[in-house]
């Protein structure tokens, strides 16, 4: 919002008290304060008598003042009042756009909390172009986030409600990671009963708290200082191991990716073999696993291995041929 005109009407007002104060002061005599106060009642015309009898020059600097005052006066208050209308208005209409944005979300991430864990995660699903929405009821995590231009609701997480207003029916998952355990347990309960189908990704603070969570209905339970203090235990016995995955699925700068992919129903792979598919040589992919419909997990599969529909194979290569290949498997 341009706010120099508001500026150079206040500067202009600042410079009438000033005439005013040093013209009475001078020409009539007066105490400093009194002549403030006779140039600010002579502006604000509210009708009070003059503390002492005029001069000529004084009645001269008074009619100066009226004339100049008054217009700088009202115009300096109808651009606060502007400001103050334009503000509100310009959220009104951000809100309600803001809202439509969300309502008209599919296939997307429900986030609830934007603390270190949710903003890490946002960050992560809007570097893929991932569709997603932040539920956090911090005011002022809410001013970062419409900076940001993230889509966001200012609601607690744990009613019903903010879910609805999320978009629950048509989102892909649901991820609670707020600080407390315990909302994040109602969290994954509210969830689950509007969506009993709906993946929910926990956070626990407390190892302990992995089995409620579970109970509770969630489909993944993470816990982020257990896995973050694994992390660096193997990064002190398997230092290349490590360097090795951060590499596949983290250094977007070597445009390698380690991606997930579902053999879909009509797919022509379907029944055939990995060495009869030429995924490995059509593409130039690492087939790391590959998942069954059954949930069984098949690491580093054979070329004799089949394909059935439902499948999903982990595999690394450049995102380009990853693209390629994922539309030939659907």
């Amino acid at each position: 919002m341009d706010y120099s005109r508001l500026r150079i009407s206040v500067l202009f007002l600042i410079g009438i008290l000033a005439f005013g104060t040093v013209g009475y002061s001078v020409f009539e005599e007066m105490d400093p304060f009194d002549a403030f106060y006779m140039t600010l009642i002579t502006i604000s015309t509210v009708g009070f008598s003059e503390i002492k009898p005029l001069s000529h020059v004084g009645r001269l600097i008074t009619v100066i003042i009226i004339i100049s005052g008054i217009s700088v006066l009202t115009y300096t208050l109808g651009q606060v009042a502007k400001i103050f209308v334009e503000g509100e208005l310009r959220r009104i209409l951000g809100r309600r756009k803001l809202e439509r944005q969300i309502s008209a979300l599919r296939n997307h991430f429900i986030i609830c909390g934007y603390g270190r864990i949710g903003s890490v995660i946002a960050q992560e699903l809007a570097s893929e172009n991932i569709p997603f929405v932040i539920i956090e009821e911090d005011p002022a995590k809410a001013e970062i986030l419409e900076l940001d231009h993230v889509l966001y609701i200012t609601k607690d997480a744990t009613a019903e409600e903010s879910l609805i207003s999320a978009g629950i029916a048509y989102a892909r998952g649901i991820v609670t990671a707020v600080q407390s355990d315990a909302n994040n347990v109602f969290i994954t309960l509210t969830a689950k009963d509007l969506r009993p189908d709906i993946f929910v990704l926990s956070r626990a603070s407390d190892e302990k708290n992995e089995t409620k969570m579970r109970k509770a209905g969630a489909t993944r339970v993470v816990c982020p200082y257990l896995m973050g203090g694994r992390r660096m235990a193997q990064l002190l016995t398997r230092p290349t191991v490590m360097d090795f995955i951060d590499t596949a699925t983290m250094d977007h700068k070597l445009g390698l990716s380690m991606e997930e992919a579902v053999i879909g129903d009509a797919s022509n792979l379907v029944g055939k073999s990995l060495m009869d598919s030429h995924i490995r040589q059509d593409y130039g992919v690492i087939i790391v696993a590959i998942k069954k419909p059954s949930s069984e997990m098949i690491f580093n599969p054979g070329p004799m291995e089949k394909l059935e529909a439902g499948d999903v194979i982990v595999v690394i290569g450049k995102k380009e041929d990853l693209q390629r290949m994922d539309a030939v498997l659907k």
